[in-house]
């Protein structure tokens, strides 16, 4: 039996930069460069932003985010000045902004329409709850049609199955040529975080360090990188995986958690 990865792979992961300061946040980008393919830098969380100085001599792909309080960010002010912020961004070359799907429409077609170079990323969250399949592929649907370079759809595992239904959303988006990150946040939806990136998302995300969890469930980047090195040698989460999509796909549902969650605890 063939083991889930091939020997050399590895998902890719985005490391949150969530520092309230520019100095801190300039030491966590040099400390996260070599374990990261990307960085996502969350402007929420500075008291002063500093982008031109944040982004200068970057070394990897940078996302910058400003996110909403209602997406579970810490931005509370303006809408208009919120925009600005990922329109500096776009003005400075940064390769992605991360936008919520429910920003107001006017603003959100401004940004996609003057874009430049700059990659957008449409994100949905939902911090309660994983909604039904069929609602989240007409989320999907509506990302595809304002123009996502990348859909992110991000729920909340309330069981094991939840993490069928978003991990399914990924070869729906890639059928339709649509780059998607997509996984559930909890402890419930930890295994979703691990094989989102092995079955087509474009990265996952992975803290620097336990103090510097960004989302619910988040394990570190290293923690990440030690679970896919183990999974070249074993084809028992394989197994269950495959297991698990097979039953959602009939319909039944999944009596057990998959035996890869209590390897994810035991890493903890």
């Amino acid at each position: 039996m063939r083991p889930l990865l091939r020997d050399r792979y590895q998902g890719r992961i985005c490391i949150p930069i969530v520092e309230t300061t520019v100095g801190k946040a300039i030491r966590a980008v040099h400390e996260a460069d070599p374990m990261a393919d990307l960085l996502e830098l969350r402007v929420d969380h500075l008291r002063e932003p500093n982008l031109e100085l944040l982004l200068n001599g970057r070394r990897k792909p940078f996302i910058i985010t400003n996110r909403r309080k209602e997406e579970g960010g810490r931005y509370r002010g303006d809408e208009g000045r919120r925009m600005d912020v990922l329109e500096e961004g776009i003005d400075l070359g940064v390769d992605f902004i991360d936008v919520e799907l429910a920003t107001e429409r006017s603003l959100l077609h401004g940004l996609l329409k003057n874009k430049k170079e700059t990659k957008v990323i449409l994100s949905f969250h939902d911090f309660r709850k994983t909604p039904p399949q069929q609602e989240l592929e007409k989320i999907c649907d509506r990302m595809i049609q304002c123009g996502a370079d990348i859909a992110k759809i991000v729920t909340f595992a309330r069981s094991y199955e939840d993490n069928l239904k978003i991990l399914s959303l990924i070869p729906y988006a890639r059928k339709r040529k649509q780059g998607i990150v997509a996984f559930c946040m909890g402890e419930k939806g930890r295994m979703s975080r691990i094989f989102a990136p092995l079955i087509g998302a474009a990265w996952t995300y992975g803290c620097l360090s336990r103090n510097r969890v960004s989302a619910p469930g988040q394990l570190t980047a290293e923690e990440m990188k030690e679970i896919w090195k183990r999974l070249t040698h074993s084809t028992a989460p394989s197994l269950a995986f495959e297991d698990g999509i097979k039953k959602r796909r009939s319909g039944s549902t999944l009596s057990k958690p998959w035996p890869l969650g209590r390897g994810v605890e035991g890493l903890r």
